[in-house]
């Protein structure tokens, strides 16, 4: 069914593989992505897939395909940031060198997730030289500060930008990396801040260490291979003099599927008034940590620090059709959920399900112990694999039947 598809994906390979390199040699570090925005709306444009590109005022970059209907409208978003290098010394060569050896592509972000972002346009090229028509509307976008783990970027598209163009999302497919899984969903985590008062220097400053040690002491720096972070505590700080004194203890911690914000907010006041309970009257407050962000076009946020835990029922209409799709596309076909071993990861799930009630997948071509890793890679011929897995993805969910088939049996 899908052979044309295989075919366009084909020949969109080294195309797909040039982009990878450019968008590696760009730094792209959260809330600095200006200029490799540029680089990916001048790509849009070039690749000949959409009827409109654009730079939105937030620095996000869109490209469009209009169906013969008004809907439904698929969403492939991925995002230009990627977090700072992480111990350059420990690199084999520059994160920003984007050298090809061994079938992989190395630098920063290759797998998470400028890989991906290739792989995502080059899917809507391979649907464009199809000539295969669409019912519904594809869009794709690359957005910004993404790597902050509360999608910023994502938030803005879907709320402001996209419903300028009379969108309403249907689906959304993210192509962090799976390593070509279908996956549905992970973990969450929240940034919580603990302060501390009181009139006594002495008691405040007692009641904060204890309030980090009960958090410190039981932990490990890191997880080791196979374990996840549950928390992690910054050292207090203290301001004031007798007479008026804060402590601010900086937690963040797991939030797992099904787990209440409002009991773990009770549950850290509660561990917290406890340690903190020897030191001396001290008053307990805890909220969830903000703080404003500027993005590169200017515009400044209040960015709540939580990524919420999300799950798209595996059983539910998008999974489902893109499993059945990329089964008769002769793809792989494994489904699972992200681990983020580390806390501050996350993906757009966190704000497209949790948020905003918008199905999504992930579905890309990096390894996810490759995500904020030195010596990032991703491997050439998934990026391949990915984007032709993609285009039958979304060709089974917006998609005009061919051969017999209908959308209900795909």
């Amino acid at each position: 069914m899908y052979d044309l598809l295989r075919e366009r994906a084909a020949w969109a390979l080294d195309p797909a593989l040039d982009l990878t390199r450019d968008l590696i040699r760009a730094p792209s570090e959260s809330l600095g992505e200006a200029t490799v925005s540029g680089l990916i709306e001048r790509a849009f444009h070039q690749s000949g897939a959409f009827d409109r590109v654009f730079r939105d005022a937030f620095g996000n970059v869109v490209g469009v395909m209009f169906g013969f209907e008004a809907g439904p409208t698929v969403l492939l978003t991925s995002h230009l940031d990627t977090v700072p290098v992480l111990s350059p010394e420990q690199w084999a060569q520059s994160p920003y060198s984007a050298a090809m050896d061994n079938g992989r592509i190395a630098g920063l972000g290759a797998a998470d997730c400028k890989g991906g972002l290739a792989a995502q346009l080059f899917a809507a090229v391979a649907l464009r030289r199809s000539l295969l028509p669409l019912r519904g509307n594809l869009v794709v976008a690359a957005t910004v500060a993404e790597e902050n783990g509360v999608g910023v970027g994502t938030r803005l598209l879907v709320e402001r930008t996209l419903p300028d163009l009379d969108f309403s999302v249907q689906y959304a497919i993210v192509p962090e990396p799976t390593n070509l899984g279908l996956y549905y969903g992970h973990d969450g985590w929240v940034a919580l801040d603990i302060q501390i008062s009181g009139r006594d220097l002495f008691q405040v400053t007692d009641a904060s260490r204890a309030v980090f040690d009960h958090y410190s002491t039981p932990l490990a720096p890191a997880p080791t291979p196979g374990q996840k972070q549950q928390t992690t505590v910054a050292k207090p700080s203290v301001s004031g003099t007798n007479g008026s004194t804060r402590a601010l203890v900086r937690l963040q911690r797991r939030l797992l599927m099904g787990e209440s914000l409002d009991n773990v907010l009770k549950e850290v006041r509660q561990a917290s008034t406890e340690s903190a309970r020897p030191a001396g009257s001290v008053g307990i407050d805890i909220d969830v940590s903000e703080e404003r962000q500027q993005l590169a076009t200017g515009h400044t946020r209040s960015v709540r620090r939580l990524a919420s835990p999300w799950l798209t029922d595996p059983f539910s209409t998008l999974p489902r059709r893109a499993f059945q799709a990329l089964s008769v596309a002769d793809c792989p076909a494994r489904t699972g959920q992200w681990t983020l071993d580390r806390l501050g990861m996350g993906t757009p799930g966190c704000t497209l399900v949790t948020e905003l009630g918008i199905p999504t997948i992930g579905y890309g071509p990096g390894r996810e112990e490759m995500a904020h890793a030195c010596n990032e890679y991703v491997e050439t011929e998934k990026i391949g694999q990915a984007s032709y897995g993609t285009a039958a993805i979304v060709h089974s969910l917006i998609g005009v039947p061919v051969f017999g088939w209908t959308a209900d049996e795909i």
